[in-house]
């Protein structure tokens, strides 16, 4: 159960739309690496997590994640609205305008839609993790990236905040992977107990 508190994390208050500057930012939203992506894989994982801090820690960063996503759609909203469809087609934006208008829809910066296969729930803790500690790198690499062709300081000052909480997310992490490997046991006896794999049958001498 959550409790839905009516304001953004982070404001946003774009004064100068940008329709080319939105198509980037749209791929935090529902790209491979983005924040919709990112919820998703937290908040299945932590169904499978044996040890309640590690669930607790999935449940934490997938439901900020949420509210990141939040952002990214407040970003895009701002930087297409009151645009006239001429000014949204010269700016690059026409394909998705023909499809969605200036509505939020989740794809990639080329047009990819988000799907599934965004993120990964695999089952084993340790897996999950790790997968985790690199989809933070992959965030952070593509708010680097965003900062790199963003030049409006009213965009680049969200972007630095989620930027921040990516960074944040993988000490959490990896803290998460450090005590998980301290507890392990035959809950994930195919990492760290070989013990339980099943055992060849003998072979006698056939001669």
């Amino acid at each position: 159960m959550w409790v839905y508190e009516k304001r953004l994390q982070f404001p946003v208050n774009i004064k100068e739309p940008n329709a080319k500057m939105a198509q980037f930012i749209m791929s935090q939203y529902g790209g491979p690496d983005g924040e919709m992506g990112a919820s998703m894989r937290y908040l299945s994982q932590r169904y499978s997590m044996p040890y309640s801090e590690q669930k607790a820690v999935l449940t934490d960063i997938g439901t900020e994640e949420l509210a990141h996503l939040e952002i990214v759609a407040a970003i895009v909203h701002q930087l297409t609205r009151n645009l006239t469809a001429e000014e949204l087609e010269e700016q690059g934006f026409g394909p998705y305008y023909i499809d969605h208008a200036t509505g939020i829809w989740p794809q990639a910066a080329g047009g990819v839609p988000f799907n599934a296969c965004e993120f990964q729930s695999k089952g084993d803790p340790v897996t999950d993790l790790f997968e985790d500690l690199a989809a933070e790198q992959k965030a952070r690499s593509t708010y680097d990236n965003i900062l790199r062709v963003v030049t409006d300081p009213d965009v680049c000052e969200p972007i630095r905040f989620l930027r921040k909480r990516e960074i944040v997310h993988f000490q959490r992490f990896g803290e998460a992977l450090r005590g998980l490997q301290e507890k392990l046991d035959s809950r994930n006896f195919y990492a760290f107990n070989p013990s339980f794999d099943p055992q060849p049958a003998a072979v006698g001498n056939s001669r």
